[in-house]
C-alpha cells in the first residue's frame, strides 16, 4: 500500500505530460535538457514516470514541436515571435507591456507576470486571440529588474519575517529570513534588497538593508522617499574627504589662462533661500550703442574632474533633489555652497557665455570661455521684482533679504530694468515662434522649527524670475546652436522635447471641453497658439491646475540625447542645459565638451555619451517623483491638522472606484470612495468622465466643485481620504 500511494503524484504530473514538457523547454528555450533533467524538474525518480518521458519526447519530436539537439538532449522549438518591453504593473498585480513593437500597451493578466516587477525589461510573446479588443501577452524572461530595494514596514515573527512594501505597485509582501532583519524591531520602516526568487516560493527573499525609523516619523518618512528611488541622503565619506582637500583658492596663474572679468558689473538674482549661486549676469554699454551681457556660470569642471571618486560619485547622482524640508546636493557643500556658489563680492572662477545685444533684442556677436568674475551684489528675486515694479533703486524693507529698506547702486538698478526690457523682447519673440507658457504653480509651505507645515503658499513667477529664464534660455541654445552647426558634426549634450501625440492632445481637447474650452490641432502654430490661450484662459480660475496639469501630462518628456530633434515647448532648434552645474551632470559634461571643442578637439564618443545621457534622464525622472512625494506627503500632514474643517475642491479625476478632488486653497488632493457617498448608487461614466446616481441622476462630473471634509489621512501610504458633503452651489 505504502509503495503505491508514493507513486501517485508522479501519476498527476505524468497526466498532463506534453503540456509540461513543453512549458519546461519553452521557459529555458535556449537551454537543452534530456530525459533525467525533466525528470528531477517534475520531481519523479520512479521508472514507469522516466520511460513515459522517454515516449512523450520522442512524440514531440516526431510532431517536430521540439527537436534532438545532440544525442538524447532536447529543446523547444519556438515559433512564437518574442518581443522585449518594459513592464508598468497596476496595484492589481495585472499590467501591461510597453513596447516599441505595438502601437497599443500589451496586457499581462496576473497569472501570466510569471514574477516581474513593475519596470522590469521583460520578454514575452503575444497570444493569437486578444482580449476586449486588446493584444494580450505572457511574460517568459525578466532580462533586467527595474529595482533590487523597497522600503517597507517589518512584521517580525518567531523564526522569520516579512516586509510589506509602502508601494502600491509591489504586489507581493517580501520574505525576510530571521538572520537577515539588521536588528529591525516588528513595525520598524526598513530598506529590503531582493535576493532570490525561488521557482516554488510565492514570495520574493530579501534582507534587510537599512532601518529607517518608525513610520509616520518625519524623518523616517523623508528618507524612505528618497530610499524608495534609490537616491542617497549623504555623501560617502571618501567623497567628502575628497571635495574638502581640493584646493579652491583663486591663483594668478589661473587668472592667466582666463578672461578677466571681474571689473564688470555683475550681480546674482536668487529665491531668497538660496545657498548656491550657480548663475551671475554682467552688464555693460559698448561704445557702438551695444550692450554687451554676460552669463556667468560656475566652473564646476574646473574642481570635479573625470575619473575621481567625486566626478564618479556626481555623475551617479546626476542631479540634486530638492525635497520639500532639504536638498539633497550632487556636489558635496564645500563646493556647491562655497567654492562653486557666486557669492557676493568674492572672486571666481566661471564658465561663461558673452553676447553683443541690439535693443530689439538681437544678438550680434557671441564668445564662449572661462572666466573670472566678481560679484558686486546678491539680490533675492522680489528685491530685483521692487527695481522692475517702481523703476528705482529702493528695496522696501518687506522685500529685502536684510529686513531693512535700503537703495541699491544705481548702475545696479539701470542694468536690471535693462535686462528686463531685453528679456521681455526675447520671450515676446519665442511666443511669436511657437513656444509655450507653462507657468505652472508650485506648492510651497511655511515649515515651524520641527518642520511641521504651518501653511501653504503659492509661488509664481513673475518679471525678476523671467528675466533670469530668459537669459539662461539664451545661453542655454546659443551653446548648443555653436557646437550643433558646426561641421563635421559634434557629439554634444541635448536637451531634446518631442512633439505632442496627436491621441493625448485629443484626450486633453475632450477633457478641457467639459470646461467650455476650444483647441485647434490644424498644424504646429495653431496648436501652439490654442494651448497658450487655453493655458492664459484658465490663469486664476478654479480648474487651472488641473487644466495646466493635464497640458502637460499631453507633452511629450524633455530628455537628455546625443541626436538633437530641437525642443518644442520653448520652439528651439538647438537646446542643450549648460546653466546649472552644480546640481545638474549633463551641464557639467556641456561644460567638458564645449571646453574640449574651443580647444579644438575630436569628436567624443558618442555611444559613451548617449548612455551617460539616458542615465541623467532616468535620475531627472526619479528625483522629480521624490519631489512630488514629498510634497505630497507635506500636505497630507497639513491636512491632518484640519480635520473638522470643511474645504472646496473640484474634481480632478475619475475613475471607477471614485472621484479625486483637490482642494481649491492649498492644492491637496484627495479621494472621495465611490463606496462612500450614501445618498444613492454610483455608477461610472467613462464617456462623460462622471459618476452618476442609478435613482436620483446625480452627476458629479470632472471639474465640477464640491465640498469635503478629511475623512483619513494616512502618511505612510501618502493616502489622504475625503468625505463628500455636496455640489458647491
Amino acid at each position: 500500500m505504502a509503495r503505491k500511494k508514493k507513486r501517485k503524484p508522479s501519476h498527476n504530473k505524468i497526466s498532463n505530460l506534453t503540456n509540461t514538457i513543453l512549458s519546461i523547454l519553452k521557459k529555458e528555450k535556449n537551454k537543452t535538457f534530456n530525459y533525467k533533467q525533466i525528470a528531477a524538474k517534475l520531481g519523479v525518480n520512479d521508472a514507469s514516470s522516466r520511460n513515459q518521458i522517454i515516449k512523450k519526447l520522442q512524440q514531440l519530436k516526431a510532431k517536430q514541436e521540439i527537436e534532438e539537439v545532440d544525442r538524447g538532449k532536447f529543446k523547444a522549438i519556438v515559433t512564437a515571435e518574442y518581443h522585449t518591453g518594459i513592464l508598468d504593473l497596476n496595484a492589481k498585480g495585472s499590467g501591461y507591456v510597453i513596447c516599441d513593437d505595438f502601437d497599443e500597451d500589451v496586457y499581462i493578466a496576473s497569472n501570466n507576470i510569471n514574477k516581474a516587477l513593475d519596470g522590469d525589461e521583460v520578454e514575452f510573446y503575444v497570444y493569437k486571440r486578444r482580449k476586449r479588443g486588446k493584444f494580450e501577452g505572457e511574460i517568459t524572461e525578466i532580462i533586467k529588474r527595474a529595482k533590487s530595494e523597497y522600503v517597507g514596514v517589518i512584521q517580525l515573527h518567531s523564526n522569520y519575517a516579512f516586509v510589506v512594501p509602502d508601494s502600491n505597485k509591489m504586489y507581493k509582501d517580501i520574505f525576510v529570513p530571521i538572520n537577515k532583519t539588521f536588528k529591525a524591531e516588528d513595525g520598524d520602516k526598513v530598506l529590503v534588497s531582493l535576493e532570490d526568487w525561488p521557482e516554488k516560493a510565492d514570495s520574493p527573499y530579501g534582507k534587510v538593508i537599512k532601518v529607517l525609523g518608525k513610520p509616520g516619523d518625519h524623518n523616517t518618512e523623508i528618507h524612505a522617499i528618497l530610499a524608495e528611488y534609490g537616491l542617497p541622503y549623504e555623501f560617502p565619506y571618501e567623497v567628502e574627504n575628497y571635495a574638502n582637500n581640493i584646493d579652491t583658492s583663486i591663483t594668478k596663474e589661473e587668472i592667466a589662462k582666463r578672461r578677466d572679468m571681474r571689473d564688470v558689473l555683475t550681480f546674482t538674482i536668487d529665491p531668497k533661500d538660496a545657498k548656491d549661486f550657480d548663475d551671475a549676469l554682467s552688464f555693460q554699454v559698448l561704445d557702438d550703442g551695444l550692450y554687451e551681457v554676460g552669463i556667468h556660470i560656475a566652473d564646476v569642471s574646473h574642481y570635479v574632474k573625470p575619473d575621481t571618486v567625486l566626478d564618479d560619485e556626481a555623475y551617479e547622482r546626476a542631479t540634486s533633489v530638492y525635497l520639500v524640508d532639504r536638498v539633497v546636493p550632487m556636489l558635496p557643500e564645500i563646493l556647491s555652497n562655497n567654492a562653486c556658489s557666486l557669492r557676493p563680492h568674492e572672486e571666481k572662477y566661471t564658465f561663461s557665455a558673452v553676447f553683443k545685444i541690439n535693443d530689439k533684442a538681437e544678438v550680434k556677436d557671441q564668445w564662449f570661455g572661462r572666466t573670472v568674475t566678481y560679484s558686486d551684489a546678491r539680490f533675492a528675486y522680489e528685491e530685483a521684482q521692487a527695481i522692475i515694479e517702481s523703476k528705482t533703486n529702493e528695496i522696501p524693507a518687506e522685500v529685502s533679504l536684510t529686513g531693512k529698506a535700503y537703495n541699491t547702486d544705481q548702475k545696479i538698478a539701470d542694468a536690471t530694468l535693462k535686462l528686463d526690457e531685453l528679456a521681455k523682447k526675447m520671450r515676446s519673440k519665442r511666443m511669436r515662434s511657437g513656444a509655450i507658457s507653462f507657468d505652472k504653480v508650485e506648492v510651497k509651505f511655511n515649515l515651524d522649527e520641527t518642520n511641521n507645515p504651518v501653511g501653504v503658499f503659492f509661488k509664481t513667477s513673475k518679471d525678476a524670475n523671467k528675466l533670469i529664464e530668459e537669459f539662461m534660455l539664451l545661453a542655454n541654445k546659443k551653446v548648443a546652436e555653436f557646437i550643433g552647426k558646426q561641421k563635421p558634426e559634434k557629439t554634444f549634450i541635448y536637451r531634446v522635447h518631442d512633439e505632442p501625440d496627436d491621441s493625448k492632445l485629443a484626450a486633453l481637447q475632450n477633457i478641457v471641453g467639459r470646461f467650455g474650452y476650444k483647441l485647434n490641432f490644424k498644424d504646429r502654430k495653431s496648436t501652439t497658439a490654442s494651448l497658450n490661450n487655453l493655458l492664459k484662459d484658465v490663469a486664476g480660475k478654479k480648474e487651472q491646475n488641473l487644466v495646466d496639469t493635464l497640458a502637460i501630462r499631453s507633452m511629450s518628456k524633455a530628455e537628455y540625447t546625443t541626436h538633437n530633434i530641437g525642443h518644442y515647448g520653448l520652439a528651439f532648434d538647438y537646446y542643450s542645459h549648460f546653466t546649472s552645474p552644480i546640481r545638474r551632470y549633463p551641464d557639467v559634461m556641456a561644460h567638458r565638451l564645449l571646453q574640449h571643442y574651443l580647444d579644438g578637439g575630436k569628436s567624443a564618443n558618442e555611444a559613451i555619451y548617449e548612455d551617460k545621457c539616458k542615465h541623467s534622464s532616468n535620475m531627472e525622472y526619479l528625483a522629480t517623483k521624490a519631489e512630488r512625494d514629498s510634497i505630497k506627503y507635506m500636505q497630507i500632514k497639513f491636512m491632518q491638522d484640519h480635520k473638522d474643517e470643511e474645504f472646496v475642491g473640484v474634481i480632478s479625476g475619475v475613475t471607477d472606484w471614485g472621484i479625486y478632488v483637490e482642494i481649491i486653497d492649498n492644492k491637496c488632493e484627495g479621494m472621495v470612495r465611490i463606496r462612500d457617498i450614501k445618498d444613492d448608487y454610483y455608477e461610472f461614466d467613462e464617456s462623460q468622465y462622471a459618476i452618476v446616481g442609478r435613482e436620483t441622476k446625480n452627476i458629479y462630473q470632472l471639474g465640477d466643485e464640491v465640498i469635503v471634509k478629511v475623512k483619513e489621512t494616512d502618511l505612510v501610504k501618502k493616502h489622504l481620504d475625503f468625505t463628500l458633503i455636496g455640489k458647491h452651489e
